[in-house]
Formats: structure tokens, C-alpha cells, sequence
């Protein structure tokens, strides 16, 4: 008698009932329902262990780091002196460890709301989760929209390292909630969030940044390639109470730190802002302009704006509605 090959097991996630992405299993590490979300943490052929939520791909050990680098390094590289940073979402503790490899670093508050999430990722992924054991770091399981209307803490820099906007990721994006983290951060402060896709998810990134514009002197957005989202390319919004992403931004301050990163480079910063035709078409109405920013950078690395210098010398309206591409 033959031997019988075993099936194959395949997970996929439908992006908005257009796109599908899927990655071949060969055995799952977890499988968990918690009060607000599915949460599961399997080992996949090609892209080493992979976290998702509600089927929503989270993360995988192949690319992982393109995220988490991202999301903290930008901002914290243009912030001249980061010392305490506000984490909403974020359990599994990636963005964490790459806040936290800066020296510079005193404080930083990780807010989850899942403490599934937290413990999965404790057992599963020690390479994503470790840094959630450094005395730097203050864990609260607790919702982050609470935490962010009640607290009166300050931070340098907020991080918002949101699921999509579903369930209970979806207070994250609302305006209510980005007027409590502009009056969060100190003079100078960034808040970084998650952005989506800007192929699949023009309208998500509209109504986003439209509710952030009344609080923040400048706002703009950047992306990143990974292998594991719908589209290839993402998104992160930046918004600042004055600093520029680009004419702040030190470029001999990353080989200075001595950090060894996987996709982040001074190169990168500067490409990641400078957005596709269609972006700038859809966002032009909300976003600041960047020219200005990196002409002054290019003529002078070493330039740091004052945080009251506007470099547009005017503040761009909110987007009205859904704008298509």
C-alpha cells in the first residue's frame, strides 16, 4: 500500500471582500478566544511563526521587524530627545523591543487591551515579546482609548499600534481620541499610527488623517513594503506638533546609535515620505507639504526646525468625504 501524502492546511485572510493572502501551515502553536478578539499563533512553510487576530494577519518572524522598525525608529530618530514613549496596542511586544533598544530611553507604557494576545506571544514568540520584561517598560492591560482620555501623563512619543479599524481597534481612529493624544504629548511630541493599505483602504486613511489634522502643526504620511499585508505596501501616519519628519531628521544619527537594524536606514526614512502620484492626488488636501523640508535638509543635514516654525507657513484644511484615487 502507497503512502498517503498528508493534506496540506492553508490559513488565508480576505481583505475587504477583494484580496486574499494565504500561507501554508505545517502545525498550530495556539488557539485561543478571548473576550474581544480570535487569537491564534501558528508555524507557517515559508514566513516562521504568525500571529493573527480575528484571521487578521499580525505578524510573521520573516518580516516582523519591517513593521516594528518602522513604527519606532522614524519618529524617534526625528524626536532630538526621546525619553518617554506611550505604546497603545502593540501586546505582542515588537514595537516594544525596537523602542527600547535606544539608549536614550527612560520610560514606556505598553496599553493592551488583550491579555491573550500578551501571553501567546510570551510562549510563542520570544524573539517579538522579550523586551516586555525590561524594567524600562510599564505593562497595562487596559483599553487604550480609557487610558488615553483619562491619564494625565505626558509622553515625547506615542505609538499607535493598532489592529484594522474593526472591533475593538475601532475607537483608535476616531477624532475624540487623537484630540487626547495631541494633549498627551509634550512640546515637540510625535504620534505615529497605523495607516493601512493605500491601495485597498483610501478611504480609512482619508477619514484618519481628517480627524487628526485639527490637532497637529504637521502631518503627513509614510509607507513600507512587507510580505505579509494585503497590497505589499503600507502605511503609518505622522503627526507632530511641529517637528518635520524630514528637515529634522539627522541622517548620521542612526550610525551614530550603533542599532543594527533589517530595513530601516537614513535612505529609507527619506524614500518612505515621498509618496505615489495617486496618494499625493487623494491626500493633498490634508497633508503638509515635504519639498520645503527636504530642500532644507539637503542644502543642511545638521538644520533642526524650532517646533513653532511651520515650514508650510500654513495649515492645509481637513479632506471632505471619501476621495477616491
Amino acid at each position: 500500500m502507497s503512502d498517503i501524502p498528508s493534506p496540506e492546511l492553508w490559513i488565508t485572510e480576505t481583505h475587504r471582500s477583494i484580496t486574499r493572502l494565504g500561507f501554508r501551515v505545517t502545525h498550530t502553536l495556539f488557539s485561543g478566544q478571548s473576550p474581544y478578539q480570535r487569537v491564534d499563533i501558528v508555524e507557517t512553510a515559508g514566513h516562521g511563526r504568525m500571529l493573527l487576530n480575528d484571521g487578521m494577519v499580525m505578524l510573521s518572524e520573516r518580516d516582523e521587524a519591517i513593521y516594528h522598525e518602522m513604527i519606532a525608529h522614524v519618529p524617534l530618530f526625528v524626536h532630538p530627545a526621546p525619553r518617554t514613549v506611550l505604546i497603545i496596542g502593540g501586546g505582542d511586544g515588537g514595537t516594544a523591543r525596537e523602542v527600547l533598544r535606544h539608549a536614550g530611553i527612560r520610560r514606556v507604557v505598553l496599553v493592551e487591551i488583550d491579555a491573550m494576545v500578551v501571553a501567546a506571544c510570551r510562549e510563542h514568540l520570544p524573539s517579538v515579546s522579550a523586551a516586555l520584561s525590561d524594567p524600562r517598560l510599564e505593562l497595562r492591560m487596559a483599553d487604550g482609548v480609557a487610558y488615553m482620555r483619562d491619564t494625565d501623563e505626558l509622553y515625547d512619543v506615542i505609538l499607535v499600534d493598532s489592529t484594522d479599524p474593526v472591533g475593538p481597534a475601532a475607537p483608535l481612529f476616531d477624532g475624540e481620541f487623537y484630540r487626547n493624544a495631541a494633549r498627551r504629548l509634550t512640546a515637540g511630541g510625535i504620534l505615529i499610527s497605523q495607516a493601512e493599505s493605500p491601495f485597498y483602504d483610501g478611504d480609512i486613511q482619508s477619514a484618519m488623517l481628517a480627524a487628526q489634522r485639527p490637532f497637529f502643526e504637521r502631518l503627513h504620511l509614510y509607507q513600507f513594503s512587507n510580505l505579509t499585508y494585503p497590497g505589499g505596501l503600507w502605511s503609518f501616519g505622522f503627526a507632530a506638533k511641529g517637528l518635520c519628519p524630514i528637515a529634522d531628521f539627522q541622517p548620521d544619527r542612526p550610525s551614530a546609535s550603533g542599532l543594527k537594524m533589517e530595513y530601516y536606514t537614513p535612505a529609507v526614512h527619506h524614500a518612505a515620505f515621498a509618496l505615489p502620484a495617486f496618494l499625493e492626488k487623494r491626500l493633498n488636501s490634508v497633508l503638509d507639504p515635504l519639498p520645503s523640508c527636504m530642500t532644507a535638509s539637503r542644502l543642511n543635514p545638521e538644520r533642526v526646525l524650532p517646533v513653532s516654525e511651520s515650514v508650510s507657513g500654513e495649515k492645509k484644511s481637513a479632506v471632505q468625504g471619501d476621495i477616491a484615487p
